[in-house]
């Protein structure tokens, strides 16, 4: 998917990136996702949950993306592949956090409530779900467009990821799914952030050669 995004001509979205549609969609998200990090904080501190706490910070970093890529979308290409670029780093921050916090709660135990982590991961799932169909349409934008469905798309995957968590750690009494689907998750943020990084530089090189 990168390397197809990455191949054609990016002045083509600018159109897309400014159009009403797209603006009230990322208001909607932005809406969206500062209600959900509030729920999935308060949720994971509840239960103990690593993956359910990763969720949480990540709905609260794309609240951040959306916020600013409202502000850059009127703006030039390069002024939006430098907010990519600074979200390709939030990615990879969250996701060297998430690792992190992964192998502290490894090395000190602990076993999260099952039926939180399977439910707030349903909730959660909807919410991401409905912002992803959404976003669809402009998954192959400009760099910044592209981050924007990357985490949509990401998140939807990761509550997945939470729900067969919270089954796995039902059935086990055991931490270990919820900090493998952990894991996982922070891999998605990392490999994203290379993703978003890699057509940000590519993107600015175009505008340096017009």
């Amino acid at each position: 998917m990168s390397a197809h995004c990455c191949d054609h001509d990016p002045a083509p979205s600018a159109a897309q990136a400014n159009s009403p549609r797209y603006r009230r969609i990322l208001w909607i998200a932005l809406a969206v996702n500062l209600a959900m990090f509030g729920i999935e904080i308060g949720a994971g501190l509840q239960s103990g949950s690593v993956s359910l706490l990763a969720d949480a910070i990540d709905f609260f970093g794309d609240a951040a993306n959306y916020a600013v890529t409202l502000a850059v979308l009127s703006m030039g290409l390069v002024w939006r592949a430098r907010a990519a670029l600074l979200k390709a780093a939030s990615m990879l921050g969250f996701g060297i956090f998430v690792l992190g916090r992964a192998a502290w709660v490894a090395w000190y135990g602990g076993t999260p409530e099952a039926l939180t982590m399977g439910s707030i991961g349903l909730l959660a799932l909807i919410a991401n779900v409905a912002v992803a169909a959404m976003l669809y349409a402009y998954r192959e934008g400009d760099a910044n467009m592209r981050s924007v469905w990357l985490c949509s798309r990401n998140d939807a995957i990761g509550n997945l990821a939470v729900m067969l968590a919270a089954l796995g750690v039902f059935g086990t009494g055991s931490a270990w799914p919820d900090l493998a689907v952990a894991a996982v998750m922070a891999g998605l943020a990392i490999t994203g952030a290379y993703a978003v990084f890699k057509q940000a530089r590519q993107e600015l090189r175009w505008d340096a050669h017009a």
